[in-house]
């Protein structure tokens, strides 16, 4: 009420002053929002950089639960006054989660991450619940108690990854930035830079490298050929109704496992879209997560299919040549090109793995051919939006047509450069993965 006698205030005041409560809770889920969404587009420039197979896949996890975050505070916040139509990141978050992928080290980047820079969201998230009413705010409650068990989780999962990679100095870096926001809510006072601070991204624009980490294991350009001496998967062979369907098996979860090709080029298209729908970055999140998944079933059913590791060569080319594409490019041939041209390929192979009885193949291979197709849908929906981004106004087909020469043009100067690692005595070739089949 007024009181007597008083002015009345003016009705916009008025309103905003009634819902005064409801717009500070919607201007921190903006910002959640907005941190959750830069970790998304930075954080993927350490899966290609660093080495182990199960790190990339836990990587590839936490950016996809991370855009199921942004996800569900965008749509919660667009339920309250205050949060905002739009989805543009404020200018000094970007600049702080664009410093956090300069190390040239990328597990220095990693610790400057998950020391720095995820201990600092999850005290956002804290302060939320520190700061909210129990039952007026009940469905964002919920909501972020949910993310806070996930951050907790993602902090315990990165613990022996990060076991002897010490960064000091790179992560006071990062945290001196984060003090000068006070936290990434503003929720403590803020500290001043130091006078000689000095950013790192200021001096040099950021560049994916020339080729992906693949830690310890041997490496090729190619894991595909038409010489059971040379290569563990022999075309022919995969088509072949006279190939046992026991050899098939084993170069199928070859061919899954190098998935991992795409798991690391798919990673470097994030950062170069910024300016990106949120939701072409939540598909391309989902599709990361799934091709590290289809990855990680070959990682981890060769082995019980007696196939040693560390004889397998890892496949470098897709990503060599493809780092050298536009983003538009690389995601058009992903989609338009290769996940589109596996389907025949992989029915017939299908067919021939139900010929032994095996419902754990069947599984995994069901539901890899189920998530390609959806890939092909995010790739017929979301490629115009990209070639948008980037000015590119031909029609669709002849874009791709033109990039899959492009591709073929760029394949004969960065394809075929990475030697064999091992010699073909200590590969694994498709006379091995004869032998292994017990059909020496």
């Amino acid at each position: 009420m007024v009181a007597p006698g008083s002015t009345p205030t003016a009705p916009a005041a008025a309103s905003a002053l009634r819902l005064a409560a409801v717009q500070d809770m919607a201007r921190l889920q903006r910002l959640l929002f907005e941190v959750e969404r830069e970790f998304l587009r930075t954080a993927t420039t350490l899966i290609y950089r660093v080495g182990e197979p199960e790190l990339k896949y836990l990587l590839c996890q936490h950016v996809w639960e991370s855009a199921g975050h942004a996800r569900f505070l965008r749509e919660r916040g667009r339920e309250m006054s205050g949060f905002g139509a739009g989805e543009n990141v404020r200018e000094s978050l970007r600049a702080l989660f664009t410093e956090a992928v300069m190390p040239a080290d990328a597990y220095a980047a990693l610790a400057g991450f998950y020391r720095v820079l995820k201990p600092a969201l999850l005290a956002g998230y804290r302060h939320y619940l520190e700061v909210t009413h129990h039952l007026a705010d009940w469905p964002s409650r919920r909501l972020v108690e949910e993310f806070v068990a996930d951050e907790e989780r993602h902090a315990r999962e990165i613990i022996p990854f990060l076991a002897g990679h010490d960064h000091p100095l790179w992560e006071q870096h990062l945290a001196a930035i984060v003090a000068a926001h006070g936290g990434l809510l503003g929720e403590r006072p803020r500290v001043p830079l130091p006078s000689d601070f000095a950013w790192e991204s200021h001096l040099r624009t950021y560049q994916h490298p020339a080729t992906c980490n693949r830690g310890i294991y041997p490496t090729c350009s190619s894991v595909f050929s038409h010489d059971p001496d040379e290569t563990p998967i022999v075309r022919p062979w995969l088509v072949d109704p006279q190939t046992d369907a026991r050899i098939i098996r084993l170069m199928v979860y070859v061919w899954l496992m190098m998935e991992m090709d795409a798991v690391d080029y798919l990673a470097t298209v994030f950062f170069d879209t910024p300016t990106a729908p949120f939701d072409l970055h939540h598909d391309l999140a989902r599709h990361l997560w799934d091709e590290s998944r289809h990855s990680a079933f070959g990682y981890r059913q060769l082995p019980k299919l007696g196939v040693d590791l560390m004889t397998l060569e890892h496949s470098l080319d897709l990503y060599n040549i493809l780092v050298q594409m536009a983003p538009h490019e690389r995601y058009a041939m992903m989609t338009m090109e290769f996940e589109a041209g596996s389907f025949p390929t992989k029915a017939t192979v299908m067919d021939r793995i139900r010929e032994l009885n095996d419902f754990e193949a069947d599984t995994l291979l069901a539901f890899d051919r189920n998530d390609e197709q959806n890939h092909v849908r995010y790739g017929h929906h979301w490629l115009p939006t990209m070639m948008a981004l980037f000015g590119e106004t031909r029609p669709v087909d002849e874009f791709v047509r033109a990039t899959q020469a492009r591709f073929a043009e760029l394949a004969q100067h960065h394809g075929g450069r990475t030697p064999h690692a091992l010699p073909r005595e200590h590969r694994l070739t498709g006379n091995k993965l004869r032998r292994l089949a017990g059909l020496a």
